[in-house]
């Protein structure tokens, strides 16, 4: 599933017409009809409702909605974590619903970086240690050394998370994600549990990301402020995408405000 030959041309999926990139982008992510339903008793909740959308590459898009919209179920298909209940969602050319859990879990390894709100640093390793954990398990990894350097923290190898601010932790954990030159960085909600000028320098390092890299980065927030650093925002209430906004003029972080 994950050795990936020549990409494909681009394809055009997804509905309503809002959610199609434009004609000379090329598809990475596209969602055909996409729902997700739990069963709690005798209740049917649908955390998603046909869903259609593409994503190119090098985007940078936010979700954004109130708890409950289905922001998080999305990312979790889009990533690999989580299983729709109907429709289809599918990598460049790849689909990931039918996908085994070796497939998925070689898709996350190789393809997929993934940014939490909470950090989920390992407290007796160092900075350098805790992004190293993950250069084991690819191919072709950055250093450790390059990956703290691109989030700003090229010195702070050897200091252990305690004797890192929230922020500087955070950024281990981009490091961490990017470590392993993800073609997808999937980040929900990376400054829910920061101040506004941590969540700032944290929203700096992802822009820097997308912009230097290339990296597709999808960012689930509830905060509508953030929609304004983002090439697209998808709007998501009661488990649809209600509506799509593209910025003709993207704020850097430090021009955001709330």
């Amino acid at each position: 599933m994950v050795t990936l030959p020549a990409k494909p041309a681009p394809e055009t999926v997804g509905h309503p017409p809002a959610n199609l990139p434009r004609p000379d982008s090329e598809v990475i992510f596209s969602a055909l009809n996409l729902g997700k339903t739990y069963q709690m008793g005798e209740q049917a909740i649908h955390a998603l409702q046909d869903v259609n959308l593409s994503i190119t590459r090098g985007e940078f898009i936010v979700l954004l909605g109130p708890s409950g919209s289905g922001k998080s179920t999305l990312l979790n298909i889009l990533g690999g974590l989580d299983r729709p209940s109907q429709g289809s969602a599918r990598f460049e050319e790849h689909e990931l619903t039918g996908a085994s859990d070796n497939e998925l879990t070689r898709y996350r390894r190789e393809h997929v970086g993934f940014v939490f709100q909470f950090y989920n640093l390992i407290p007796s390793l160092t900075a350098q240690e805790n992004v190293e954990l993950v250069t084991d398990i690819v191919a072709h990894p950055m250093s450790a050394q390059e990956a703290l350097d691109m989030v700003g923290l090229g010195e702070r190898l050897q200091h252990f998370p305690a004797q890192l601010s929230g922020g500087e932790q955070q950024r281990v954990a981009i490091a961490r994600a990017i470590v392993k030159r993800p073609e997808v960085l999937l980040c929900d909600e990376p400054t829910g549990a920061l101040d506004y000028a941590t969540g700032k320098l944290v929203l700096e390092v992802i822009a820097r990301i997308n912009r230097e890299l290339g990296t597709t980065a999808i960012v689930i927030t509830h905060n509508a402020a953030i929609a304004g650093m983002a090439d697209r925002v998808l709007h998501l209430s009661g488990g649809r995408i209600q509506r799509e906004e593209r910025n003709a003029h993207k704020l850097s972080p430090g021009e955001l405000s709330w």
